[in-house]
């Protein structure tokens, strides 16, 4: 059942950020209602895809959930929100505050039907600040998190974004504690409260608690920057067939190595590789060189060598052979899932595992609206009342409507 069996979940959430938190939850065993607007979450149309509203972007961020497809423009549509949040334990959301407000479900619309809701936002600003109003994407969390800024500092010759929703994906982790944090402490106290998660905060908290550096003092001793992290060869080791990821770091690990390259009397003749204090102060000249010995064998010749001589390596690899890796396969990473409308796909599975109560693969992503009905026939509506739902485009529904 998991851990989070018995919590239920009003998920206002689209696109990125909100769903891989809901996603955790769903998949940790709460019942996430995800409220869609009548034309679906908008990942549902990122391709490729073999059935229209079905992208993959949306099947790996959005299983173990339910579907009701809503307008909340309206105002049928915000009191079926209102009312699924009488008996849930948090509603969670991603758009701007005021927009929520707008909708006519902020903080204390909701809290008149059920005051002890968790009631939590990821959005892009806190809302004491003057970004406060402003629109946040990735790209823009990103950039004000300095994260285009380290490319470029360390060797690229433009600034550019990570390739990847990084920023969406951090803040989403980041709401995940909150969220849970708020749920203990309303099972403790019977407590609700409001739980604000803001992205470009998240971000900079995430970043500069690596390259604060200098900066955390006052006046301060240089200009910030972890330089080993920032050092122009720290990348994947070019070989004499492809790359290779290795971290030759410690004391311990750069004797073993230089030993098993022939170059063993450096660690005692070399300043630059005895300590690691040494080797911090010649990070450009250690990697350097570090990067023409890997020249010298292939990548499999040396992920052999690094794994006899305990020196942390990893394959680089691309998104097809990271599917075969030995190590996801015998944990089961990948699997192969059947999808009512999708046949077989590839899923992720959650990679934390409870041993007292496991997380196992509950259900696929749902079509658009798959379960308005079956959710507002449990809400208490008529059928009579569901069927003038839909025919005035307050819900949407995938399935047909159930007659007595």
């Amino acid at each position: 059942m998991g851990p989070l069996a018995g919590i239920r979940i009003v998920d206002l959430t689209t696109v990125v950020m909100g769903p891989y938190a809901t996603q955790f939850l769903a998949d940790f065993g709460a019942e996430v209602i995800k409220i869609e607007p009548l034309r679906g979450d908008l990942i549902r149309q990122i391709g490729p895809m073999k059935s229209p509203g079905m992208g993959p972007y949306f099947l790996n961020a959005n299983r173990s959930k339910r579907s009701v497809a809503a307008d909340l423009k309206s105002e049928r549509g915000r009191q079926i929100v209102l009312d699924l949040c009488r008996d849930a334990d948090a509603l969670i959301y991603n758009i701007r505050p005021a927009a929520m407000a707008r909708l006519g479900l902020a903080y204390e619309d909701v809290c008149e039907v059920n005051p002890a809701i968790v009631y939590a936002g990821t959005f892009g600003y806190g809302q004491d600040g003057p970004y406060a109003a402003e629109p946040a994407y990735d790209d823009l969390i990103q950039g004000g998190a300095c994260l285009p800024y380290l490319f470029k500092l360390s060797g690229s010759e433009e600034p550019r974004y990570v390739p990847s929703a990084v920023a969406d994906r951090v803040v989403g982790l980041t709401a995940l504690g909150g969220i849970l944090a708020a749920l203990l402490c309303k099972q403790r106290t019977g407590q609700g409260q409001r739980v604000d998660v803001p992205m470009l905060e998240s971000m900079v908290s995430f970043v500069m608690s690596d390259h604060l550096g200098g900066l955390t003092f006052e006046p301060p001793l240089d200009k910030g920057g972890y330089a080993r992290q920032l050092a122009r060869d720290r990348r994947p080791y070019k070989t004499k067939d492809g790359y290779v990821c290795a971290l030759v770091y410690t004391d311990a690990h750069w004797r073993r190595f230089l030993e098993a390259t022939g170059r063993g009397e450096l660690m005692d003749s070399d300043p630059r590789y005895a300590t690691f204090a040494g080797r911090m102060q010649n990070l450009d000249a250690v990697y350097s060189e570090l990067s023409e010995i890997m020249l010298t064998r292939t990548s499999a010749e040396w992920v052999a060598l690094f794994r006899e001589i305990d020196v942390p390596v990893m394959w680089m690899h691309d998104f097809e052979s990271v599917m075969e890796d030995e190590h996801l396969k015998a944990v089961g990473f990948f699997r192969r899932v059947d999808h009512p409308t999708e046949g077989r796909i590839v899923s992720m599975a959650n990679p934390v595992r409870f041993f007292g109560t496991p997380v196992d693969y509950r259900t696929p992503a749902p079509g658009l609206g798959q379960h308005t009905v079956e959710t507002l026939l449990e809400l208490g509506l008529a059928h009579e009342t569901i069927e003038d739902l839909i025919k005035h485009g307050v819900v949407g529904t995938t399935d047909a409507v159930a007659t007595p």
